[in-house]
């Protein structure tokens, strides 16, 4: 796709749809100009124009949450992009993985309501590389896959428990335990927690 094909608007820019081209997520809208798209399309990764600072920005420079480029397509009149990404992290600058979290209609489910465990991974794969004094999570790297592996014993024991106890209260916080330190397993050994929501995914297609 050459720029000189998108129509950019009188202030020479075109919106840019940002959506995570696994979960089909949308991340953020932002803008290009025909410098950024350019930049995008040579570095195969996202460059935006702000339109507040009036300059182009590198998605991730300082964050460390890029986002790769799959594929860029443009909408039929020529006048808009959607931008298939691979993140690094979340794409909000909130912290969130995606800027569209907020709602103006009620709803029961969403992937939204799901997002912590997203977010969680981005917060252990933080602390894996930066191993901040003081934290849980830093200890547990340090101790290694031996001790990780024997919390998720323990965590999985104490699901266990809970269920036969019947209680929800507890069962809910051992869940909660287990899920976090199975994360961190997935962090220690490299494995995309996407990895294993596709797999279920696939699992479900051969079954259905």
């Amino acid at each position: 796709m050459s720029s000189n094909e998108i129509k950019f608007d009188e202030k020479g820019l075109v919106p840019a749809i940002v959506q995570d081209a696994e979960t089909l997520e949308v991340l953020t809208l932002a803008y290009m100009n025909k410098e950024s798209l350019e930049k995008t399309q040579e570095t195969g990764e996202t460059w935006f124009y702000s339109r507040s600072r009036q300059e182009l920005w590198h998605k991730g420079e300082t964050s460390g949450n890029t986002q790769t480029v799959v594929d860029i397509k443009y909408d039929c009149d020529k006048d808009a992009l959607l931008v298939l990404v691979n993140p690094k992290g979340p794409a909000c600058h909130t912290g969130a993985v995606s800027c569209f979290t907020q709602g103006v209609t009620e709803r029961k489910t969403s992937l939204g309501d799901y997002e912590i465990l997203q977010t969680l991974e981005t917060v252990i794969q933080k602390r894996e590389k930066e191993r901040p004094e003081g934290a849980y999570t830093t200890y547990l790297f340090e101790k290694g896959v031996d001790k990780i592996l024997k919390k998720v014993g323990e965590e999985s024991s104490e699901v266990i428990i809970a269920a036969k106890n019947r209680s929800h209260e507890e069962l809910k916080w051992e869940a909660a335990d287990l899920l976090y330190h199975l994360q961190v397993l997935l962090v220690e050994q490299g494995l995309p927690f996407k990895e294993v929501l596709k797999t279920l995914e696939e699992r479900h297609k051969d079954r259905s």
